[in-house]
């Protein structure tokens, strides 16, 4: 069977692009509409908080009927139909309404998806990364763009650019070929017992405290940037080194993954994230450290993701994979995120970005303990090394 390499590298291309107008700037609109630290960080955790939610329930469907490709669809139109609301809602109540409707459409595409570009690879899992750099692409070309466009036009136009992105992505969806429909798996026993081994426990914890260290990175870093007097353009740039240090990891990924076992790096993601935390909180005036805390995005999320997903892939296996990615999800980017931005929020102007940036660096180092006493039965190497 071959594998639809660039309308898969399509859908992977627009919602990170998506991704890239939101992730740098949403907060800026917010604060540009007056909101302040606390509900900032209130409105993020409401979007990363469906994720605990949203890719279960979806996730369940899908291995009930088998139909990922058909819920991916309905979804990320949900999801566009959902954010064209922002146009008009300008209260905190509203804001907060629009965000959850948006996040629990939005938030169960990419784990349905992610089985579905690992079900269409097959045995070639090792072909990952090279679709999806194209996540990383789009990113770069969406933040770089916006942050030009912002320095010379006002932050009121950006729900028109999510929402035409969001369109995007869901088109390049009605471009991917039907695949018959996976059998329907209805027992959750082989779920339970893979849940009950303590490294896939180790491991969901590990992803939690890993999101949760980025919480600070993606609800203040812009506004923190804006705070020190670099300009939209240069914000974007920054961010869009750090998804240029992710591209170049990806390329390389391969062979690292035939060399190193899946643990051995994630160990060392978690030590490079733990010191990318502690360059920003300390030393964002300098432009060649925070150059240096962007370069290790590589690490903190790109070969941290990369080993993620293939242990998700060797723990739960085919039967159970549209969960164990709604699992990972659920347990990482939502209770993690909704963590980070919870404490984030509410302490970033008590505490200061040296402290908050400390405790993410603190929770990275701790995730990294707990890999090592916790996922000593994760040894084994991508299961294919090409």
């Amino acid at each position: 069977m071959s594998v639809p390499y660039w309308r898969l590298s399509g859908f992977y291309l627009f919602y990170f692009a998506t991704l890239g107008g939101f992730l740098p700037y949403w907060n800026l609109y917010l604060k540009h509409l007056g909101f302040d630290a606390v509900q900032i960080g209130n409105l993020s955790a409401v979007l990363v908080g469906t994720r605990i939610i949203a890719p279960n329930f979806w996730g369940w469907i899908a291995d009930r009927t088998g139909r990922n490709l058909r819920l991916i669809r309905l979804t990320l139109f949900s999801s566009a139909m959902a954010f064209s609301w922002f146009l008009v809602a300008r209260g905190y109540l509203g804001m907060a309404v629009c965000t959850f409707g948006f996040g629990a459409f939005w938030n169960a595409s990419l784990p349905l998806f992610e089985a579905v570009t690992l079900e269409n690879l097959g045995n070639d899992a090792h072909r990952y990364s090279r679709i999806r750099l194209w996540g990383s692409v789009g990113f770069i070309l969406t933040v770089l763009g916006l942050g030009w466009w912002f320095d010379h036009r006002s932050f009121i136009q950006l729900p028109l650019f999510i929402i035409t992105l969001l369109l995007l992505n869901w088109i390049v969806t009605l471009m991917l070929p039907r695949a018959a429909p996976r059998p329907a798996h209805v027992s959750t026993s082989g779920v339970l017992s893979v849940l009950k081994r303590p490294e896939v426990l180790a491991f969901l914890v590990v992803s939690m405290l890993l999101q949760a260290a980025h919480g600070p990175y993606y609800v203040f870093y812009s506004i923190y940037l804006q705070q020190l007097d670099y300009s939209a353009a240069t914000t974007g740039s920054l961010w869009a080194l750090g998804v240029f240090a992710e591209i170049i990891l990806f390329i390389f990924m391969r062979p690292l993954l035939g060399r190193f076992s899946l643990r051995s790096i994630l160990l060392w993601s978690l030590l490079l994230a733990t010191a990318r935390w502690l360059l920003i909180g300390c030393y964002a005036g300098n432009p060649i450290f925070l150059v240096s805390a962007q370069l290790l995005h590589a690490a903190s999320f790109g070969s941290a993701h990369i080993a993620a997903i293939h242990l998700v892939q060797h723990y739960f296996g085919e039967q159970h994979l549209s969960k164990g990615q709604a699992l990972y999800s659920s347990f990482s980017f939502g209770i993690g995120g909704m963590l980070g931005s919870l404490y984030s929020g509410y302490f970033w102007d008590v505490l200061g970005a040296a402290i908050i940036f400390a405790i993410a660096a603190l929770l990275s180092f701790l995730a990294f303990v707990i890999a090592c006493a916790g996922m000593r039965g994760s040894m084994a190497k991508s299961s294919q090394q090409g």
